[in-house]
């Protein structure tokens, strides 16, 4: 399954679900409406802490995108308002950056969950 995570700076939540979604087996790509200069410091840590490597992730616009190659289209829950793009799931998950790590690794732990869910639903 082919999964775009969205949100509007593609720094912090996006890219951990795009990680974690590859290290579970997913195909996975994310992008933003306003992406950020680079990836969140604690988002890098984090994946990196669990063996994800974060050399190649850089925040990347949702105009690059091609929404009919994914097979779902997944929000973060920041208010994400893209006309183009039919967003299927909306995770409304609070937005860590500025928070203390342990915020970080609660957010993880969400995004793996539905992530499970994601895969119980396709088998």
């Amino acid at each position: 399954m082919k999964l775009l995570f969205v949100c509007v700076g593609n720094s912090c939540r996006s890219q951990m679900a795009e990680g974690l979604a590859k290290s579970m087996g997913f195909e996975a790509s994310s992008a933003g409406t306003h992406p950020a200069p680079s990836i969140a410091k604690h988002a890098a840590t984090l994946l990196e802490s669990r063996g994800i490597s974060t050399a190649e992730m850089v925040p990347k616009s949702v105009d690059g995108m091609v929404p009919s190659s994914f097979d779902m289209v997944i929000s973060m829950g920041c208010g994400v308002h893209c006309p183009a793009i039919k967003i299927d799931q909306d995770w409304e998950l609070e937005d860590p950056v500025g928070q203390a790590y342990e915020v970080y690794e609660t957010t993880a732990a969400e995004i793996e969950r539905r992530l499970l869910l994601i895969l119980d639903q396709s088998s």
